[in-house]
């Protein structure tokens, strides 16, 4: 029995071939946009989701604009549960044209790098880039994006801390894992704390940000109370927070175009599954009087109904197939264009998941009607439709 319905089930769907063809089509393109879309939302949340729950990140409370003293460095250093920190400073010059961005931090490079192992150097490059004072570090998607090489000037335009700034590519950092972030650019700390003491005196020795390693990820909150603590009604107040934490609060600020993004995947499947209900209840209309003759022979009503089921998955789940297998390919199309925004582009395994689901979904729910009058049909008058 089982095996009857599999060989009409594969049969079934090919014997309206135009109509057929244009469902698994719509099918492609709405699995494939699903799966696109949820990429953006994955992409979206990438730093989030590859945040160490062993460091932490000070800002001052007001708000990231606002520095605070090089001074508390220490202090915080030596706070129960730290056991490294380190500093930096959001830059934002301008390379070549605005619409050239990307991230560029100035750092403290001995511990900043202590602390982002992620962030893999070769020794050789490393050496040189501690030696210049001039020195930069891009990431590998960074450099590839403008064909930079070890060795080559950087042209900066300083906004934030006006001049023109001749920095030498003396490293290009890999990630260890495919979720690090390798569009970063970074510089030497105290190179630019020297142009700051030259063109606003007396506004040097101030940091961004603080990164603090912690001991262990589960002191979070009390090594965070900790630090906030002891700079209570001080002139520089910080607020403590997680690194994903840190992430998140960039991602809330655009959390309303996330939703759309998601509104969006989620609608397309709900019109892909309209016009799958209409090619159903097509074919199910065209086959009543098989439907009527399969209960004559003695057949039970649900098998009518497994044949309109078993149809639907088998075009659901082709269309399925070709749009998951063309996701990856287009997904990687997209990221190379996206390399300044995304630090990551990657279909991840639960959108596969995802999009198996919601085609299986489609499927069932397309063919919950047609099935319903296929048990439903009475012999005499699905016979008289073959007068």
């Amino acid at each position: 029995m089982l095996t009857l319905i599999l060989r009409i089930a594969l049969r079934n769907p090919w014997r309206h071939k135009l109509r057929s063809s244009l469902t698994v089509a719509g099918i492609v393109v709405a699995i494939l946009s699903f799966g696109l879309l949820s990429t953006v939302v994955t992409a979206w949340y990438a730093g989030a989701d590859a945040a160490s729950d062993k460091r932490l990140v000070v800002r001052n409370s007001i708000s990231m604009t606002f520095s605070m003293p090089l001074a508390y460095a220490e202090r915080v250093r030596a706070v129960e549960g730290v056991n490294d920190i380190t500093w930096s400073n959001w830059f934002g010059g301008v390379y070549i044209d605005q619409r050239n961005f990307f991230p560029q931090f100035a750092v403290d490079a001995p511990s900043y790098f202590r602390l982002y192992p992620e962030f893999v150097i070769p020794p050789d490059q490393y050496l040189e880039f501690l030696r210049d004072r001039r020195g930069a570090v891009a990431g590998h998607k960074l450099a590839q994006r403008f064909g930079w090489k070890v060795g080559d000037v950087i042209p900066l335009k300083g906004t934030i801390f006006p001049g023109d700034y001749q920095l030498v590519l003396r490293a290009i950092y890999s990630g260890a894992r495919s979720s690090t972030d390798e569009n970063q650019f970074m510089l030497h700390w105290d190179f630019l704390n020297e142009r700051i003491k030259q063109i606003y005196p007396g506004a040097e020795n101030q940091a961004g940000i603080y990164i603090v390693g912690i001991r262990d990820g589960r002191e979070a909150a009390a090594v965070s109370q900790r630090i906030d603590t002891l700079f209570h009604n001080s002139i520089a107040e910080t607020l403590t927070e997680t690194e994903k934490a840190f992430q998140l609060s960039f991602v809330a600020m655009t959390g309303t175009i996330v939703q759309a993004i998601q509104i969006v995947s989620w609608v397309i499947i709900v019109i892909i599954m309209a016009v799958m209900a209409n090619t159903m209840a097509m074919a199910s209309r065209e086959r009543t009087a098989e439907y009527a003759t399969l209960k004559a022979l003695g057949f039970r009503p649900w098998v009518g109904a497994a044949l309109v089921y078993a149809e639907s998955l088998t075009l659901a789940l082709v269309g399925a197939a070709i749009g998951i297998w063309a996701t990856g390919p287009a997904a990687h199309a997209i990221g190379t264009q996206l390399d300044n925004i995304f630090p990551t582009f990657q279909v991840a395994a639960q959108t596969v998941r995802l999009q198996w689901l919601a085609a299986i979904v489609v499927a069932c729910v397309a063919a919950a009607f047609p099935a319903r009058r296929a048990m439903q049909v009475k012999i005499i008058e699905g016979l008289r439709s073959l007068a």
